[in-house]
């Protein structure tokens, strides 16, 4: 099998791992009960963890480097995005949130899947097999997703008081040791994206014309 081929094979692997967590996240969802009455409410909520919307982003990329694509600027952005998003996900998971919940059957599948299983095939996907696309403007576009996130978040979490996370919950930590947060998690956002940028770059060779773009 050549090289290129491996490569669509382990993009491919990826794509099917997350499409099949994020469906049983969803069916894990059909007997739960919460804050969120409806079936639909509780898919709708889903989707605004950055956990999930990281998972969605690794989904999409992979997809695209599964059939030989991937390579367009959005794309780049959103491959870094999910490169570095997965890779927060995964690390905040193990610092501050695993333990919290006492998951079982389908909810604890679709959370070592999430959490856990997605990141190493991203971060392996990376390093072994992405094409060197990343530059320095793509590590500054990257940067409007964790923002946009952060600001849907706290508004909507003043408006009806929902949360997704412990780290955000203004409620309960005040505004200030919520923007302490913000700033540590998004200081280590940029540190991974720019390091991703170098590490790219130094695991292939760039061509002349690509390096005279990235400026």
């Amino acid at each position: 099998m050549s090289s290129k081929a491996l490569a669509r094979l382990w993009f491919g692997v990826t794509a099917v791992v997350v499409l099949a967590a994020l469906v049983i996240q969803i069916v894990a969802l059909v007997p739960a009960q919460g804050r969120y009455a409806s079936f639909g409410g509780r898919v709708a909520n889903l989707f605004t963890y950055f956990t999930i919307i990281s998972n969605l982003l690794v989904l999409v990329t992979s997809s695209a480097f599964a059939r030989g694509r991937g390579t367009s600027p959005l794309m780049r952005v959103l491959w870094l995005d999910a490169l570095v998003g997965i890779v927060v996900t995964g690390v905040v998971y193990q610092v501050a949130l695993a333990g919290l919940y006492e998951l079982h059957g389908l909810s604890l599948a679709a959370d070592i899947l999430l959490h856990r299983v997605t990141p190493v095939l991203c971060v392996l996907g990376w390093l072994i097999f992405a094409p060197r696309v990343l530059e320095w403007r793509t590590v500054w576009w990257s940067l409007v997703y964790p923002l946009a996130w952060l600001v849907f978040t706290l508004v909507r979490g003043a408006i009806d008081g929902y949360y997704p996370y412990p780290f955000v919950n203004a409620d309960d930590l005040g505004y200030g040791q919520v923007a302490l947060n913000c700033v540590l998690i998004g200081v280590f956002f940029i540190v991974l994206a720019s390091g991703a940028r170098l590490v790219d770059r130094r695991l292939t060779r760039v061509p002349a014309e690509t390096r005279s773009a990235d400026r």
